[in-house]
């Protein structure tokens, strides 16, 4: 029913002094750029793609033409709160407000909140969220972390095999090496035949960043107070903070990334003639911008 995920070893990582020549000649293969596919093809970028072909210049090259070519159609970067905002109501995707000990945004996943029937719409309200979660990221960091809360979660209630086929895709495809590991916090024994359904069409560098947790094991405690400072993390995935997600709060906290998101991408005529950065972690931003603060509550 599904292709499975045929992983590549076609080139040993380059070592750190070989790298910059590896992007340099990628983005010689690419050609020229300009507008949005130049902002997002920084170093950095390339160099995410790179991996992700084990270094595979020809590769990697068709890995980013892809993107380049679904980003140009699906345009996630356009992507509003309000247009979304209907699939966020139950708090079955947010950005924490916190982040774990490396420093890395943290997406709390909660499939057991499932509030809507459209994949096109859940799809597209994941996406806003990983591009959110890379507008915050701190300009030391590439990568994010994945909190998958089981709780509630049935096989009734479950994605469909479809849906969830393409947001591995997704993820894969045009976010490589995005995600630096995936907790999956106490799920039921059911989903051990779901998983090995969505781990068939996986890249085994993906599968290897998924961490099953199941608070009653000493080594599952001890792999999150790891990860993360358990005075930040809510008490429904182990730790000590009793505050719940509220979606108002939660909806003012977007619109204000919004307003920094069409900074980034340079979507408004106001911002056109600012001075742009790089950042490190693969996107460019308004020199100077203020960034919203997450609020408490989430």
């Amino acid at each position: 029913m599904f292709r499975r995920w045929h992983h590549s070893h076609d080139h040993p990582e380059p070592g750190v002094e070989n790298e910059a020549k590896q992007v340099n000649e990628l983005k010689a293969a690419i050609g020229p750029l300009t507008g949005h596919t130049l902002q997002f093809c920084t170093d950095a970028c390339l160099k995410r793609y790179l991996e992700a072909r084990n270094w595979n210049i020809d590769k990697a090259k068709n890995m980013l033409e892809e993107t380049l070519k679904w980003r140009s159609t699906y345009k996630p970067e356009e992507i509003r709160w309000h247009e979304v905002t209907v699939e966020g109501e139950t708090g079955k995707v947010y950005r924490a407000n916190f982040h774990d000990r490396h420093g890395r945004t943290v997406l709390v996943l909660r499939p057991g909140k499932q509030n809507t029937s459209s994949h096109d719409n859940q799809l597209r309200h994941l996406v806003y969220l990983i591009e959110n979660a890379i507008l915050n990221l701190p300009e030391d960091q590439e990568q994010m972390v994945w909190l998958i809360d089981f709780t509630g979660w049935s096989l009734s209630n479950s994605v469909p095999i479809k849906t969830a086929r393409e947001t591995a895709n997704v993820l894969q495809n045009h976010y490589p090496e995005r995600l630096a590991v995936a907790f999956l916090y106490n799920p039921p024994r059911i989903f051990e035949t779901f998983w090995k359904i969505v781990k068939y069409f996986l890249d085994p560098k993906t599968s290897e960043k998924v961490k099953f947790v199941y608070p009653k094991k000493d080594e599952s405690a001890e792999l999150m107070r790891h990860h993360f400072d358990t005075d930040m993390l809510p008490t429904a995935l182990g730790g000590r903070d009793n505050s719940q997600y509220d979606h108002d709060e939660f909806s003012k906290l977007m619109t204000l990334d919004d307003a920094k998101a069409v900074g980034v991408w340079k979507l408004d005529d106001n911002v056109h003639n600012n001075k742009l950065g790089p950042l490190k972690n693969g996107y460019s931003l308004v020199e100077g911008e203020a960034k919203a603060s997450v609020p408490p509550a989430s």
